[in-house]
């Protein structure tokens, strides 16, 4: 069996040990427990067992502790936008030349947006891009509700009053 991973002598082992204790978070805690146990000889598959955490979390949290030192794991996560064509500020400024027709009451939809938005990115996108775009800045779809070509509105209104069950009479 191989032996449990090294820990890099960025602590001593009198800091180490305080290190681990004065962890802010539970969160916290169990990263730097996790490097401590490392440390002591248990492999990663015992310690994700102690700490209930997955395996590859404590290959992760070792491996940043080696790399960057103790200062490593109070990263924040992954959240965010880390895949994007333009800024917030560049889309909201795109949406911005389309406000004044939305305001006017003129229908935009998302296949009128399209063209404008693949100069504006430089780079062919999807429709479905556009959607998300216009979603994230808050943009509702609203149209009229469908009607079906041959509906007889006055034939409608003589139903409602003719039907046995109207829901008014419930």
């Amino acid at each position: 069996m191989r032996p449990p991973a090294l820990i890099q002598p960025w602590l001593t082992v009198e800091e180490l040990m305080v290190w681990v204790r004065e962890a802010p978070t539970r969160d916290a805690y169990k990263m730097r427990l996790a490097v401590w146990l490392t440390h002591i000889g248990y492999h990663a598959y015992e310690v994700s067992d102690m700490l209930q955490v997955s395996k590859q979390a404590v290959w992760l949290w070792t491996a940043q502790y080696n790399k960057h030192g103790p200062e490593s794991l109070k990263r924040k996560g992954r959240g965010g936008r880390r895949w994007y064509y333009l800024s917030l500020s560049q889309e909201d400024a795109l949406l911005q030349g389309f406000r004044e027709y939305a305001l006017r009451g003129e229908v935009l939809t998302a296949k009128q947006i399209f063209p404008e938005v693949r100069k504006a990115v430089g780079r062919e996108v999807s429709i479905d891009y556009v959607y998300r775009l216009l979603r994230r800045h808050k943009w509702r779809k609203l149209g009229p509700r469908p009607r079906h070509v041959k509906s007889d509105k006055s034939a409608q209104e003589e139903f409602k009053k003719t039907t046995r069950l109207s829901s008014r009479k419930r």
